[in-house]
């Protein structure tokens, strides 16, 4: 794999990465979907394909320490009904990698956020035009409407994060249209994403995408998860659920904008 090493990048883009992992930290435990700020600047020091190998791990040390904060908040129904679906699109993203160059998944999963969030946006305003109140639990993933969604937006999940560690705005969407208060939300984007990406390590081991050599960058990257993480928890208690939820959308449009304009 086309992978720098530890020894082959300057002290500037270190730095740079540094910062992208201690994102990832504040992302994982505060506004999920804001990683993929982290992904444009992995993307940028590091070959493109490559990136997305050396991130994986970055992400999962950040899923652990989600999980060791919010694991009572997760809602299991809604997880069982995702991981068919994402389990799914993890394959169709891993038969997309073989042959689709970056321009062509930068463009896919671009337009996929920015149209989730545009359909959000819609939702919302609809609904507060109508005065509707969100409850405290999520829509029910036993209805027929609700297991439709869980699954579209399963697939739509697994592929983004196969091929670009891009779930994270796909699955905020998600959770933010089910109704899930702030702390179910991290509780349950928390072990999604850590038993996801768990999964799909032996995919990018196959593809290439992680080595030796990235793995050899990962620890030394590691480390700055940690304070990203703590700073995560010590601003979300600070944060109300409307600002919340701006804050998860603002991301989402974000990513999708720096996808399709990089």
């Amino acid at each position: 794999m086309n992978t720098m090493t530890l020894w082959n990048i300057t002290a500037w883009e270190f730095a740079a990465l540094a910062a992208a992992a201690l994102l990832v930290g504040f992302s994982k435990t505060a506004v999920s979907g804001a990683n993929t700020v982290s992904l444009a600047i992995f993307a940028a020091v590091l070959p493109a394909r490559a990136s997305t190998g050396v991130l994986l791990p970055i992400l999962i040390v950040g899923d652990v320490l989600a999980v060791l904060t919010y694991r009572r908040h997760a809602h299991w129904p809604t997880l069982w009904k995702l991981f068919p679906a994402v389990a799914a699109g993890v394959v169709v993203g891993t038969v997309f990698l073989v042959w689709a160059d970056d321009a062509m998944v930068r463009t896919s999963i671009g337009a996929i956020l920015l149209f989730m969030a545009g359909v959000t946006v819609w939702r919302r305003r609809k609904a507060e035009a109508g005065g509707a109140e969100t409850d405290e639990e999520p829509d029910s993933v036993a209805t027929r409407t609700g297991r439709i969604k869980a699954r579209s937006y399963g697939v739509m999940g697994g592929f983004t994060t196969m091929v670009a560690n891009a779930g994270g705005p796909v699955m905020s969407i998600y959770l933010l249209s089910a109704g899930f208060r702030k702390l179910g939300f991290l509780g349950t984007s928390a072990f999604f994403f850590l038993i996801v990406n768990v999964s799909k390590v032996p995919f990018s081991v196959g593809l290439g995408l992680i080595d030796g050599h990235s793995l050899l960058l990962d620890a030394a990257l590691a480390a700055f998860v940690l304070p990203g993480a703590l700073i995560g928890k010590w601003a979300v208690d600070r944060i109300n659920q409307r600002l919340f939820e701006r804050l998860v959308i603002a991301a989402t449009i974000l990513g999708g904008l720096q996808l399709l304009l990089r």
